[in-house]
Formats: structure tokens, sequence, C-alpha cells
């Protein structure tokens, strides 16, 4: 299956900032509900279950970048249980 971007942001920082979105992050995941948002998108994710980590650091000159993936497995349609009809009376 094709991996397919659902969102994309990027801006330039201060250190400060940064710091508070890793600690809002560290919340969402600590809570099972992570919630990202521009002015031309919005998602929220809900990792839950064994999260895979991965870091890596690159180098091109002076300049480095810092990579930090979260990989997590979101339930299949078909795994969902059922709930069953949905049965609605006003007696």
């Amino acid at each position: 299956m094709k991996t397919k971007t659902i969102f994309n942001h990027e801006s330039l920082q201060d250190r400060k900032t940064i710091v508070k979105y890793l600690k809002t992050i560290n919340d969402g995941i600590t809570k099972g509900a992570l919630s990202f948002a521009d002015d031309s998108n919005e998602i929220t994710l809900t990792p839950d279950g064994v999260i895979r980590l991965k870091v890596k650091v690159l180098r091109q000159n002076n300049q480095r970048e810092l990579q930090v993936l979260f990989n997590w497995k979101e339930p299949d349609i078909e795994e969902v249980e059922d709930p069953g009809t949905l049965v609605i009376s006003a007696d």
C-alpha cells in the first residue's frame, strides 16, 4: 500500500518553542490523543499499544538534521467489532 501524507507542516521556530512542542507531544502520547493543526489542515492521532521509536541524525557540511519518528498500528476497519444494530425507542 502506498504511503499518503495526511498532514505536513514546516516552519522556523526558536528553541523555546520547540521545547514547548516536544512537551505537548509527550503529553499527547501519554494521554493517547495527539492533535496537529495549522491554517490549512487538522488531524488527531490516537497512539496506543507498542510504539516504534526511530531516531536519525544527518549531517551535511555545517548543517544538522534530527529526525524523530513514531510508528504504531491503528486497528483495521475489519478488526473493529460490529456493535450490532442501534435501536432507539420513545415509549
